[in-house]
């Protein structure tokens, strides 16, 4: 589908798929071009305007889910992009090279795992080598397996939950110091659970919380450097994360979603806006240091 297509004359927020999907389960990572419903990501009813025109953008988990959509935006908009994935997701991330490729821009795909400690550091070094420099740094990639108790959760699943969505935000981040001119963006992958907690998902819960308090207080010290940094909190969305979620049934997966105030996951595709608005400058210029939520009719005060 080309992304001047209209899909209906319906409002989005009422015409996107609604629960029960299929009863589907996926190993982790999980991979997108397995779900059913394909998430809808090309954003058929947004219109670019030139708002990230000649910058680089690194992004993980670029290979689907939020971070395809937003590597497909950025590149409407005129940026370059970096993605990095898990090299099991190659397919996923060819997918999003050629989409982004389809609007005239780059995509330098960037396979690695970011548990690694040195894997910010190689993804930022690859990234302003391969495309002259670095304007927008994205920090989206996630585990989460839920627990039916806290006793559940493992020393090893508590760490490897920690180092996958914490510790590579900031490694990135001092990786990227370096090349970030004033004007750059940093923007981090929230959850509502760092609002609202999950019963069944402490760590991942935890970690979305320290996102939070990292990003505010990331954002006060570049402030000077003129660098802003923000956070998007997502309820939910339909992307590989939550039928990979080794702890959700078949069934949990089919009703993902229905807790939202609008009756559904939010598609890929309605996240992405918000991740355009934090990193042009035209946009949010006055605005650092936010968790923005993202909620679907849940309300935060």
């Amino acid at each position: 589908m080309a992304h001047s297509e209209s899909r209906t004359s319906a409002p989005q927020l009422t015409s996107e798929p609604k629960p029960p999907f299929p009863k589907q389960h996926q190993e982790a990572p999980g991979i997108e071009a397995e779900l059913d419903p394909q998430p809808r990501w090309r954003a058929p009813l947004y219109r670019e305007a030139g708002k990230l025109k000649g910058k680089v953008a690194l992004i993980t988990g670029g290979d689907s889910g939020i971070g395809r959509a937003v590597a497909y935006l950025y590149a409407r908009e005129g940026a370059d992009v970096a993605i990095n994935y898990l090299p099991v997701e190659q397919a996923d991330a060819e997918e999003t090279q050629r989409a982004v490729q389809s609007v005239g821009r780059k995509c330098l795909l960037l396979p690695g795992d970011l548990t690694e400690p040195r894997t910010a550091r190689e993804l930022v070094e690859q990234t302003v080598r391969e495309l002259g420099h670095l304007d927008v740094l994205v920090s989206n990639a996630a585990h989460q397996a839920r627990k039916s108790s806290p006793e559940e959760v493992s020393d090893d699943e508590f760490d490897r939950t920690f180092r996958t969505n914490v510790y590579p935000y900031f490694q990135l981040v001092r990786a990227a110091l370096p090349h970030l001119k004033p004007g750059s963006a940093i923007i981090a992958t929230s959850s509502e659970t760092s609002i609202f907690g999950s019963e069944k998902l402490p760590d991942y819960s935890a970690t979305k919380g320290a996102i939070n308090a990292l990003t505010k207080t990331l954002a006060s010290n570049l402030l000077e450097r003129g660098i802003r940094v923000n956070a998007i909190a997502p309820g939910p969305v339909w992307t590989p994360l939550n039928p990979s979620d080794a702890g959700a049934s078949p069934e949990q997966v089919s009703k993902f979603g229905s807790h939202a105030p609008v009756g559904r996951p939010a598609q890929p595709e309605e996240l992405s806006p918000a991740y355009v608005f934090l990193a042009s400058d035209a946009d949010s210029s006055y605005i650092t240091g936010i968790v923005l939520p993202v909620l679907g009719g849940e309300t935060t005060g």
